[in-house]
């Protein structure tokens, strides 16, 4: 027997954190578990005492933990509080800047740092410097500050901020209907055969594992995407390759190289971590153990943008230099694959 809670003559008193549309072929799980699979940073006892405290509502009813969701339930986190997204505080933190006109602006974003706050990281992200910078950034669809595109928080490289409403709209129509030009640099494991292709399959989220997105190439679920890449340089059991975006899909390049076989270097998220190609020798661990250290993140940079400006109509184009984690990591294994004799 399920249990509810009458309560839900309370929600007008409440702040939406979180909302889920339950996919058609899950299968019977408590709502505690559910939410444990699609919430990042989060814990099951964090939603336990939401639950507790009468904040979880299925179909717009307050639940128990041990609500079991069923297929096309719309499941809600509510708070007494606004999402910390929204209680936005501009901080201090400096911008590496490439260009700035009245409408735009093109930062290089480093590793590490998120580009706006969200689920457990509520500082330290651009939109956070942004604030501090700059007054009154147009908000863009999710009520984020300048935010026309994001990377992943170790993801390093370019990103444009719009400045005007005006901005905001034509950037994002461009990237909308791909006329914007994005291409990435990433390091993947294993030798890939073609010079260059391209890759094409629907993204997602992952059916089992939800902080992961995956590859429906039937199209039967998901958004279709597009991966044009091509070999910089081969270094025996990685491959040093351009990757441009012709969609925008979140991961797109981390799924997509992942799906033909060549995970990204030391993505952690997609099991790059491990040791996927190469030899069983102690001393060949040793080696990629410490080009993990070098290179502690995804081998991926955003290196080029470029974009139609919003009202000169002139096409720009910004190029930046791969940064210095990713460029040891490659001088590693290029001198290691002169080094020894691999075999495929």
């Amino acid at each position: 027997m399920q249990e509810f809670l009458n309560e839900n003559e309370f929600e007008d008193d409440l702040y939406e954190h979180h909302r889920f549309v339950v996919a058609k072929g899950q299968q019977s799980l408590r709502v505690d578990k559910f939410l444990m699979n699609v919430i990042e940073n989060t814990t099951r006892n964090k939603i336990q005492k939401a639950a507790d405290a009468g904040n979880i509502f299925v179909n717009e009813i307050v639940v128990k933990s041990n609500y079991k969701v069923k297929p096309n339930d719309v499941v809600r986190v509510m708070m007494e509080h606004p999402p910390y997204e929204h209680l936005l505080k501009g901080e201090n933190i400096p911008i590496d800047i490439v260009y700035e006109d009245d409408q735009v602006l093109v930062v290089n974003k480093p590793a590490g740092m998120v580009v706006h706050p969200g689920h457990g990281n509520y500082s330290g992200t651009l939109v956070n410097a942004l604030a501090f910078h700059f007054d009154n950034l147009p908000m863009n669809s999710s009520e984020r500050p300048g935010v026309v595109h994001r990377i992943d928080k170790d993801t390093s490289g370019l990103l444009v901020v719009a400045k005007t409403e005006h901005a905001m709209n034509h950037l994002t129509k461009q990237f909308a209907e791909k006329t914007s030009e994005r291409e990435y640099v990433a390091i993947v494991w294993g030798n890939i055969e073609e010079e260059e292709g391209t890759v094409e399959g629907n993204i997602d989220r992952h059916q089992t594992n939800r902080m992961q997105m995956a590859v429906y190439p039937d199209g039967e679920k998901g958004k279709p995407a597009v991966t044009h890449y091509k070999v910089i340089e081969r270094l025996g059991y990685v491959t040093v390759v351009s990757c441009k975006l012709e969609t925008g899909r979140t991961h797109q390049i981390r799924v997509h190289m992942k799906y033909i076989g060549h995970t990204l270097f030391n993505d952690e998220r997609y099991g790059g971590d491990q040791i996927l190609k190469g030899t069983t020798f102690t001393k060949y661990k040793q080696f990629v153990d410490n080009c993990f250290k070098t290179l502690p993140r995804q081998a991926l940079h955003a290196k080029t943008l470029g974009f139609e400006h919003p009202t000169s109509g002139e096409f720009l184009r910004f190029d930046t230099e791969i940064p210095k984690d990713m460029v040891d990591c490659i001088e590693k294994w290029r001198t290691y694959s002169k080094a020894v004799q691999i075999e495929e």
